[in-house]
């Protein structure tokens, strides 16, 4: 079966499951972006998944240079990628560094360097090459923020259109702009009383770690080759080593030319102008859709609304609508439009960004232990498709992860933790020990198989079953020996302490990134995702008719329990018990980042994963457990979080049946849970966007509403007033 036949199916089901008793349209539209000034922090996108454009107060990209440090106007996609030459030849392995963790064997990680000299040098390369690229800057060709007057902006969710109007110097606008549903091509409709002059302009990659990607000042160092005709013109643009086409095309009378390098004008006299701008790789062809030219913007606007609307009316849905509690409309609007964000930036060819397709940040890689938060929303919320072209992602880059898990002694896959789309290792001194990024491949995989055996659904759909049936067993060959090599190399990494007679997590960071790897023993969050991961991948063996695993047996009978103290809450590690009595950084062993008392207070309370975003499991005492999460909501330094952690403390409060504080938690007003006009979590002023905090809220309200396997009564985590509707969601495991 064809993955095709495969997303047609999911994407059938999803239709039928979810009945519209909701006024659907109703709820979207209430919560559409308004924008009514010109500000940085306030730009929004149009977008598929695997390409997005993002415009200022005029509905293009008309000041990208003052709008740079806020959310940038950039225009990218999953395939456009670019690297600075490497005149030095620098090598993968000039970054590699060999370590013992009391193993019995050596492993050799890829690290950055302190000491200056070619090590630091290749390490630093290669971390930041390739790196995501700023096709190209589409604005209108106006000089001066301050003589915009009057802003009134509106991203119409429904249809997926931006409708802006203002006044520029006096002179009023209406602009209109779209993004075609299959293809890397934006349309847009301007409307004035004078002369409309539309400029496209090349910028040079910076190769920043976190910024707009665009250096203006670098004007040799790109090519433009042009062809123009009466109403279009082909661009072919080489970046380096990377080349692509621009096509450019109109409707009516219009002139355009060459305005610089790097630039091209178009322009008219009439007042109205529709145009579009398609972005194509040489080589890359990743869709299927014909590319539509010489159309007016209407036809572009009715193909866009077409998409959005089937996107709102299969999925699951929420309405807050009636519930009482003043909160519950601020908490519809970061819902409503999460989903939003996360289908035009984290459904595209490989797993995404933390700043998705918006702007650069980690140079535009993407972190695997994220896609945890970007993507299981999507098995849950009845988009179950848009998983499948990160699974096929993980199956490409499969042999770099098995040459990882090789070349430090280990069986199976070690997946990397920072990457690109030819998932090459990123060297770094934190990221290449982190582990919990390892189960999440068998998490992924299970939503999907459980999207399939989904038997209440089979029940309300009984037509669907046997398609199901075949889908899910699809699934189990597919996916079925990345689970196993998976599992393989968690079975691999534990270390057996025959003293204790348990085995041990060691050698490693945890997902609470402020404790050391060769002073680190048995994280809790960790530990219990390990035991989760091995379960499921056996129950993967006894699905496909294999029998089940002998040594993964063991290890399951024999992983250590979280460690707690004499007051029953639970240590960020068995090397680190810190919580009950936090010590200055000085004084403390285990060392960090937070910058002011014990840094394991600091960054994420990931403790509290063993227990939220995993299912209860032996390893785990709800009561300790309770305890551990009252003592980190009055104790923990919530100034140094991320948009992630709330969430994640609200699905532990959830399961610990505390759905008033999981509430709480979700809507705690602190600066990284902040949610901007356009409902991207900010966090400060180099991560103005943070995708993951919008997944992790999304899965949370999801688990919240429709439970977790064994949850009873309805909506478990939410408080018994809240009298939220919702439609077609998925529980949990």
């Amino acid at each position: 079966m064809k993955r095709f036949v495969v997303i047609c199916i999911l994407v059938g089901l999803s239709s039928m499951l979810c009945a519209q008793g909701i006024d659907r349209k109703k709820v979207i539209t209430r919560n559409n972006p308004h924008v009514t000034t010109v500000d940085p922090l306030a730009s929004l996108t149009v977008g598929n998944g695997h390409f997005a454009f993002t415009v200022d107060a005029t509905g293009l990209q008309t000041f990208p240079e003052e709008y740079a440090k806020g959310v940038p106007l950039c225009t990218m996609s999953d395939w456009g990628w670019h690297a600075f030459e490497n005149t030095k030849y620098y090598k993968a392995r000039e970054a590699l560094v060999e370590k013992d963790f009391g193993r019995g064997h050596k492993e050799v990680y890829s690290v950055q360097f302190k000491e200056k000299g070619r090590q630091q040098d290749a390490a630093n390369y290669l971390r930041a090459n390739p790196h995501r690229l700023h096709m190209g800057c589409i604005g209108l060709n106006l000089a001066d923020t301050s003589l915009v007057k009057n802003v009134n902006q509106t991203l119409d969710l429904w249809t997926g259109k931006i409708e802006s109007r203002f006044t520029y110097n006096g002179q009023p606008y209406h602009v209109k702009t779209v993004c075609n549903p299959a293809t890397s091509q934006i349309a847009s409709r301007v409307e004035t009383k004078g002369r409309v002059e539309v400029l496209f302009r090349v910028p040079y990659p910076t190769g920043g770690h976190s910024d707009d990607a665009a250096d203006w000042s670098k004007e040799r160092k790109q090519r433009v080759k042009y062809r123009f005709s009466d109403n279009d013109a082909d661009l072919t643009v080489t970046i380096d080593d990377i080349v692509y086409d621009v096509k450019i095309t109109w409707v009516g009378e219009a002139h355009i030319s060459q305005a610089g390098r790097h630039a091209v004008k178009l322009s008219n006299k009439k007042g109205t102008l529709d145009f579009s701008v398609e972005f194509k790789h040489h080589r890359l062809r990743y869709y299927s859709t014909p590319s539509v030219h010489h159309q007016p913007f209407t036809d572009h606007s009715l193909r866009t609304a077409a998409f959005w609307n089937e996107y709102w009316k299969n999925g699951a849905f929420v309405d807050f609508s009636r519930v009482k509690d003043p909160r519950a409309r601020e908490l519809e609007r970061r819902i409503v439009l999460s989903q939003y964000l996360l289908a035009v930036n984290d459904a595209g060819n490989t797993p995404p960004a933390e700043t998705g397709l918006t702007y650069n940040s980690w140079f535009g890689k993407f972190h695997l232990e994220m896609t945890w938060w970007h993507l299981v929303q999507f098995g849950l919320w009845g988009h179950p498709d848009l998983l499948l072209p990160t699974m096929d992602w993980y199956q490409g880059a499969a042999p770099k992860a098995r040459k990882i898990a090789e070349r430090q002694g280990f069986k199976g896959v070690r997946w990397m933790k920072m990457t690109d789309p030819s998932g090459e290792e990123a060297p770094s001194n934190v990221g290449s020990y982190l582990i919990w990024q390892q189960p999440h491949y068998i998490y992924l995989a299970e939503l999907l198989y459980r999207y399939c055996k989904n038997h209440e659904a089979m029940k309300r759909v009984p037509a669907k079953a046997k398609e199901m049936e075949q889908v899910a067993k699809k699934m189990l060959a597919g996916y079925g020996p990345l689970v196993e090599e998976t599992a393989e190399f968690m079975s691999s990494f534990v270390t057996l302490d025959s003293a204790r007679n348990r085995y041990i997590l060691k050698g490693c960071i945890p997902a609470q990134e402020t404790l050391k790897a060769d002073e680190t023993i048995n994280p809790p969050f960790e530990l219990s995702y390990w035991l989760w991961g091995l379960q499921t991948a056996q129950k993967w063996r006894e699905r496909s008719g294999k029998p089940r695993r002998a040594d993964w047996d063991d290890i399951i009978n024999r992983l250590s329990p979280l460690a707690s103290g004499e007051d029953s809450i639970y240590w960020a590690a068995e090397t680190a018990p810190i919580y009950a009595h936090p010590t200055p950084n000085n004084s403390l062993p285990y060392g960090g980042r937070s910058g002011g008392g014990s840094p394991n207070i600091s960054d994420h309370p990931a403790v509290l994963g063993a227990l939220g975003m995993l299912p209860q499991n032996r390893l785990v005492d709800n009561d300790i457990m309770r305890h551990t999460l009252h003592w980190i909501w009055d104790n923990w330094n919530w100034d140094k979080t991320w948009g992630w952690d709330f969430p994640m403390v609200a699905m532990c409060a959830a399961r610990l049946g505390e759905p008033e504080r999981a509430v709480d938690a979700l809507l705690m007003d602190k600066r990284t849970n902040t949610y901007l006009v356009s409902g991207h979590n900010y966090q400060d002023d180099r991560l103005r966007v943070y995708l993951p905090g919008n997944g992790g809220l999304l899965t949370a309200v999801a688990m919240m509403l429709a439970g977790w396997d064994g949850a009873e009564g309805k909506n478990p985590g939410f408080p018994a007033d809240w009298d939220v509707q919702w439609e077609g969601l998925l529980p949990l495991p």
